[in-house]
């Protein structure tokens, strides 16, 4: 089976990160997409996050309906910053039956090259690149690249930031957030000031 891995801080999922994981597995060779839930981006601030199960939370409550989407907590359990080239060979270690893949957005394929053991991410691993606006990735920038395909996905502008300054201010953002997932963070009153 070959298993897109789209890593996030999902705070919170919204509709967008659905958006992306459904295309991919719907229009790509990929079998399963599962969501990453990462307790700590080394490139975010840890302070801003809910805790990582109540985001685990979210992202079970948001897929339950999705049969080739998975919510995976498997960064929890190891060191912290999480860094995708350390949960990559312990995922190949205890699934050897599966093949892994990336999937990021083309922000985060110009970044590439900054990312911890890029190198062996780059050699060994395809990698799945959705559109965003403003940030246009170069293939030709990877050279040694193993495969390296930009998807014709659709371009969702979405921001996890701006949902969670959207509640603070009172505002609805009901309709960004899948149905379940928002009952549960209405009900827990997150990213309320």
């Amino acid at each position: 089976m070959k298993v897109g891995l789209f890593f996030g801080s999902f705070n919170p999922i919204h509709i967008g990160h659905l958006i992306i994981a459904n295309h991919m597995v719907e229009y790509t060779d990929l079998d399963e997409i599962w969501l990453v839930i990462s307790p700590q981006n080394p490139f975010k601030n840890k302070a801003s996050l809910l805790h990582q199960n109540h985001r685990l939370e979210l992202v079970f409550r948001a897929t339950e309906d999705y049969l080739k989407i998975k919510p995976s907590d498997i960064e929890f359990q190891l060191p912290q910053p999480s860094y995708t080239s350390n949960t990559l060979a312990y995922l190949e270690e205890k699934y050897p039956q599966h093949e892994f893949a990336l999937i990021m957005g083309s922000d985060n394929l110009a970044s590439l090259h900054k990312w911890h053991n890029s190198k062996w991410l780059i050699e060994n691993f395809s990698i799945y690149v959705y559109p965003r606006l403003g940030h246009q990735a170069l293939i030709e920038d990877y050279p040694t690249a193993k495969n390296i395909q930009m998807v014709k996905a659709p371009v969702v502008e979405i921001s996890a930031s701006q949902i969670r300054s959207s509640i603070a201010e009172g505002k609805s953002v009901k309709s960004l957030i899948p149905d379940k997932a928002w009952q549960y963070l209405d009900e827990m009153n997150f990213y309320k000031s």
